[in-house]
């Protein structure tokens, strides 16, 4: 257990002479009786000395005071460095610190080592995440009222607002998501820096921006988070597609819940928890093509082509915020076939079942459900699949194919374009289930697709 471990580290450290405690988010779940994902330590030794003791440890940032520790039951046959980037199986070793200056908006000028708790938090983030706790004997040190801000509800920077947010940018992320993650209040006072700071979170890497949106976006709170984005000034900056959103009315037949921002804020009230990070990327971007495409025709107000105009703003959505080439896959997928569910009970069954065997196709449900949940909350396209799904057994769903292309080549067929062509309609006449013998296939693609200058009877 992690807890264990980094109560050994504690004990280690102390029993050689210096201070050393629990800090930050672990001791504030701890006091809210949530189970921590990750647990660091601070303590008066400096990394060198931390090295030292702990005999197995990677110095990922030892300029700045910090050294982790990997714990050592992280995983049969795992090679040394192999867990050192997740925390989750390694326990992160601080010494006590002053920041001085941050030029970057990111990282301090100067770091001055402290023998003093005291400083060490003074320089952190927000109240609730301020406090020590001694492992072996229980005993909270607050010396910035967080213990009364976890009572009360409270979002709340450690010492001027401004100064922690100027220091740090992404900070500003950080207070949206601790107050939808815990469902708690920014203070007054920090809110209003973040208002007036909102445009300085462009300096910050879009992918410490894209992580922190993640986690907004998939811990269960996703359209509180969003609200907060938007209030706040924030949500223009980061993502100023969605923000577009805001005021696009959309015909009250389909949509009575309003506009497509408080409609896309409502599908993310109707994910999943926990939610894939895919499928909460592609819910948030799903409508992101409505804002320019909207226009009001003599019947009703339209949107003709948002999808595909969605799915080329949600790449460069994709591209900017780094994701991986897979996350981006998806996501795009999600995007562009959203709107085909209106279609499934008029598919033919060969486009039918090669809808039903889209990869990771519970994502392409769950956001369905979602989206009508968020608008007419008609869920007969959705039980209709799900019927579907249960119905055809896998091997119908995706049969072995009857004709390979070298089967195309000993009939004579020269590879090129055609091959697909030819193989794309045997397979959708095996699913309809015209064909069920590789020697129908073989009679159907002489009698269908002759080879070129070779006379048929």
């Amino acid at each position: 257990m992690l807890k264990d471990f980094a109560t050994s580290i504690v004990q280690t450290l102390r029993q050689q002479g210096f201070q050393a405690y629990l800090v930050g988010g672990c001791v504030r779940d701890l006091l809210l009786d949530r189970e921590p994902t990750d647990y660091d330590v601070a303590t008066s030794a400096i990394p060198q000395q931390v090295m030292e003791i702990c005999l197995e440890t990677y110095a990922v940032g030892a300029q700045f005071g910090v050294v982790l520790v990997p714990a050592p039951d992280r995983g049969v046959g795992s090679r040394v460095g192999e867990d050192v980037s997740s925390k989750s199986h390694a326990v992160e070793v601080a010494t006590f610190r002053s920041d001085i200056g941050y030029s970057d908006g990111r990282h301090p000028d100067e770091v001055r080592f402290s023998r003093d708790p005291r400083e060490d938090v003074a320089r952190r983030d927000f109240t609730i995440n301020g406090m020590l706790l001694d492992p072996v004997s229980g005993e909270v040190f607050d010396f910035v009222g967080g213990r009364q801000d976890l009572r009360e509800g409270i979002i709340r920077t450690i010492g001027d607002p401004e100064q922690r947010f100027r220091e740090d940018k992404l900070r500003m992320l950080r207070a949206v998501r601790f107050a939808a993650r815990f469902e708690y209040a920014i203070e007054p006072q920090t809110f209003t820096a973040m208002q007036k700071l909102a445009d300085q979170i462009q300096v910050v890497s879009r992918e410490r921006v894209r992580d922190e949106l993640a986690r907004m976006l998939t811990e269960g709170h996703a359209r509180h988070a969003f609200l907060l984005l938007d209030k706040s000034g924030l949500l223009k900056y980061v993502l100023p597609d969605v923000s577009a959103m805001k005021g696009v009315e959309q015909p009250p037949e389909f949509h009575p819940e309003g506009d497509v921002f408080v409609h896309t804020l409502l599908l993310l009230d109707n994910l999943p928890n926990p939610c894939p990070m895919t499928l909460a990327w592609g819910a948030l971007l799903h409508d992101v093509g409505k804002p320019p495409t909207f226009r009001v025709a003599p019947d009703r107000i339209r949107f003709d082509g948002h999808v595909e105009v969605g799915v080329k703003m949600a790449e460069k959505i994709c591209r900017d915020l780094r994701f991986s080439n897979d996350e981006t896959e998806q996501i795009l997928a999600l995007v562009g076939n959203h709107m085909r569910f209106g279609q499934v009970t008029r598919m033919k069954e060969s486009t039918l079942k090669k809808f039903l065997r889209l990869p990771a196709f519970d994502e392409h449900v769950a956001l369905h459900r979602a989206d009508c949940l968020a608008s007419h909350r008609n869920l007969s396209t959705y039980a209709f699949v799900q019927q579907k799904r249960t119905e055809i057994p896998p091997e119908k769903m995706r049969p072995t194919p009857l004709v390979t292309g070298d089967d195309l080549i000993a009939a004579g067929h020269k590879p090129g374009p055609r091959f697909r062509e030819i193989l794309n309609a045997v397979e959708d006449a095996q699913l309809e289930g015209r064909l069920a013998s590789r020697e129908t296939a073989l009679e159907y693609v002489r009698r269908e697709f002759p080879v070129e200058g070779v006379a048929t009877s």
